[in-house]
């Protein structure tokens, strides 16, 4: 089969020939219709993440979409979403024409959305709507913030905010594109962030009315510390990410004042059960056009540029290879 293959870790894959994988008991044959490069994969073939460094060669891709080929839990010709281990433990990964994935990982889809807008969902769709529900706590007319709100998860974080009744939602991005994008997915208004800590809590207070109940956060650093000063009594902050740093700085005074949280998340934390619940409300609300994620569908021929794209820089959309 053709896949995109890691032969030294933290160089490009290069797409080639590469041995199809064999069904095995708990585990199925998926031909991959669509898998997104995002950031998750790049850290694990780079040989230097807190996974390890990982046996090469192998194909990356943390996630995919497609179709069930061989199984023995579920029906030939299924549609599926799914997810992989791909450079966190040996095996191979979803950037490929085929993938082994254990039957845990399998999540049927019926939703009639299109594989490519499945995919570039995906995980950061599940992490946004379990960072609100599960551990934000979201309740009607509730005022949220999403920082990094041009980014996959920022996205999908203020459509799903507005599907679950959310009051008001305000959006914070570095570039006027992702600015742009934030609004797209229905935020009420998007600001970019300032430097200084106690300006930009005041004006984020004054952006979300004077009430913030919930903020997702996929940045961490001087963002969230500005967010946390503008909580309400009883908010929520949860921290899903730290592109912009790994410390931030929360006064002891203001959240007991407030009786506010501080809430960490990741998806690696979810149950079977809860990852598939996620995933199947997310493509049920795609397949209205209410939740979608900017993206570009990219041929798996052109997979070593795609990750190119992706390693120099946030490239705009989530890149998805097609075959």
């Amino acid at each position: 089969m053709r896949a995109a293959v890691v032969q030294v870790p933290g160089e490009t894959p290069v797409v080639t020939e590469h041995p199809s994988p064999e069904a095995a008991p708990g585990r199925s044959i998926v031909r991959v219709t669509a898998a997104p490069i995002v950031p998750l994969d790049l850290l694990c073939a780079s040989g230097t993440s807190y996974f390890g460094r990982p046996a090469v060669p192998y194909v990356p891709g943390v996630q995919g979409v497609g179709v069930v080929e061989e199984s023995t839990t579920l029906p030939a010709g299924t549609r599926v979403w799914f997810a992989t281990p791909a450079g966190m433990a040996p095996g191979d990964g979803s950037l490929a024409e085929l993938c082994a994935v254990a039957d845990d990982d399998l999540v049927p889809v019926t939703a009639d959305v299109p594989d490519a807008a499945l995919a570039a969902l995906g995980l950061s769709a599940v992490a946004a709507w379990m960072s609100l529900t599960w551990r934000g706590g979201l309740r009607a007319g509730e005022h949220v913030l999403v920082l990094g709100a041009g980014g996959a998860v920022g996205q999908a974080a203020v459509g799903a905010a507005k599907l679950l009744g959310a009051g008001r939602v305000v959006a914070v991005a570095r570039s006027e594109a992702s600015r742009d994008r934030a609004l797209a997915a229905g935020a009420d208004e998007a600001l970019a962030p300032e430097g200084d800590v106690d300006a930009f809590a005041a004006r984020l207070a004054e952006a979300t009315g004077g009430r913030l109940d919930v903020v997702v956060d996929p940045v961490f650093g001087a963002a969230a510390t500005a967010a946390s000063r503008a909580l309400s009594p009883g908010g929520r902050l949860v921290n899903l990410g730290g592109a912009s740093g790994d410390v931030a700085e929360f006064s002891s005074a203001v959240l007991r004042a407030k009786s506010a949280s501080v809430l960490g998340y990741t998806n690696n934390s979810l149950t079977v059960e809860q990852r598939r619940d996620a995933l199947t409300a997310v493509a049920g609300h795609a397949a209205t056009g209410a939740l979608a994620v900017a993206h570009e569908r990219v041929p798996l021929a052109a997979a070593a540029d795609a990750w190119q794209r992706q390693a120099t820089g946030d490239p705009g959309v989530r890149l998805v290879l097609t075959s």
